[in-house]
């Protein structure tokens, strides 16, 4: 027993020196340009869903999602998201060179709750595209924001209408 777990010890020392050696000595690939793995990929997006959803607030959305409220929102993200995020009814064109590519929200949605969709635009993703609005954007206005997300694929007409014909601003 004493050997097995010596020799379990010793190949988990082992991995933990190697990955410590290979990601130093500069074998990790990190060039913004070069796609990822399929493996790093998946375990990125499962460690950015898994932290959002620990330390996101579990707490309902507080902004009823009214055509008022949800204009409100979709002028907000037209002005401060749609950049990276894509516009509702427009086919975003080219990548926007982000690592990893920005989600674009009105063609896939979002699996977020609100709470948690307000977090992530609060605080942002670190070594992402996605900055931390919190820094000057009040939790009155972030909140608008992710009532429309969470609901970016299924908006009613007249909220679709009214951001398609008005002005941004």
């Amino acid at each position: 027993m004493k050997l097995f777990l010596l020799g379990g010890l010793t190949a988990l020392l082992l991995t933990i020196i190697g990955t410590v050696a290979y990601l130093l000595l500069g074998f990790a690939e990190v060039r913004g340009d070069a796609p990822a793995s399929g493996f790093e990929t998946a375990l990125m997006r499962a460690a950015v869903h898994a932290a959002v959803r620990r330390h996101a607030p579990n707490v309902p959305d507080p902004v009823p999602p009214t055509d008022a409220n949800l204009i409100a929102g979709g002028r907000a993200y037209l002005n401060q998201c749609a950049g990276c995020h894509g516009t509702p009814g427009k086919q975003r064109g080219d990548s926007t060179g982000l690592y990893p590519p920005a989600p674009e929200l009105p063609a896939v949605g979002t699996q977020y709750s609100a709470a948690q969709v307000f977090w992530v635009a609060k605080h942002g993703i670190r070594r992402t595209g996605m900055f931390a609005n919190g820094t000057w954007d009040a939790d009155s206005v972030l909140w608008p924001i992710a009532t429309f997300i969470t609901r970016i694929t299924d908006l009613p007409p007249a909220v679709r209408e009214s951001l398609a014909t008005r002005p941004r601003h």
